[in-house]
């Protein structure tokens, strides 16, 4: 039997990108169903994605990356759940490289790792923190821990529940399933994604990312 596959789009004031991202997904012969969660947009990001074909759930208040996909998880129906990034445009058609391993039974949860940033970001502190959270409390050597790219079954959704909030929804979803001993698999993309560069943005950007980790590690430390 054919299995339903639903993506899910967290988006945030994301007009330059998400027209072209949602289009791309839907070219997936795999795909059956695209939502996009508008996190409170003060630009024109759910009029764009519902023009390319997307059906959208627009936020009145922003919840932030885990509380918009809380709020999107109760639409989708199927089998196997893709979570795309609003910013990665064209190359969101590289999704289709997590969905098959899912669909072929051979993870339970793939992660995209991208090729390497064409600018210089941060100074990793964010992305170490987070994979020597993870070897610490799951024992798995993750080469991109932060990736928002993941293709996953309709039963891992149900055994976590529910999504860490804010920027640490990817850390927590890691560390959620190794523990439940579902079977995780990084898999190589050909995907970019609007850069966070070294200036006041993208330090500020990354401050919230270490915080919002750093609480997830600490709360799952605790219940280890």
């Amino acid at each position: 039997m054919r299995k339903k596959v639903s993506v899910l789009i967290p988006a945030y004031n994301e007009a330059k990108y998400i027209f072209q991202t949602v289009a791309a997904v839907k070219k997936i012969p795999e795909v059956d169903e695209v939502f996009v969660i508008d996190d409170a947009s003060t630009d024109n990001t759910s009029e764009l994605a519902k023009k390319a074909g997307a059906e959208v759930l627009t936020l009145r208040e922003n919840h932030g990356k885990g509380g918009a996909l809380n709020k999107g998880i109760a639409l989708a129906t199927g089998d196997v759940i893709a979570l795309i990034d609003g910013d990665v445009g064209e190359t969101a058609s590289e999704v289709r490289k997590l969905i098959m391993p899912v669909i072929e039974g051979k993870a339970d949860m793939t992660i995209a790792r991208f090729p390497k940033a064409k600018k210089k970001g941060g100074f990793g502190l964010v992305k170490g923190l987070a994979r020597n959270g993870i070897k610490l409390l799951t024992g798995l050597e993750m080469a991109a821990p932060l990736s928002g790219q993941r293709a996953m079954t309709r039963e891992v959704i149900r055994a976590i529940g529910r999504f860490s909030s804010g920027y640490g929804v990817e850390v927590g979803l890691t560390i959620d399933i190794a523990r439940k001993g579902y079977k995780i698999l990084e898999v190589d993309v050909n995907m970019t994604h609007a850069e966070t560069g070294r200036d006041l943005r993208g330090f500020i950007h990354r401050g919230k990312q270490f915080m919002h980790v750093s609480k997830v590690l600490a709360r799952r430390l605790i219940m280890r």
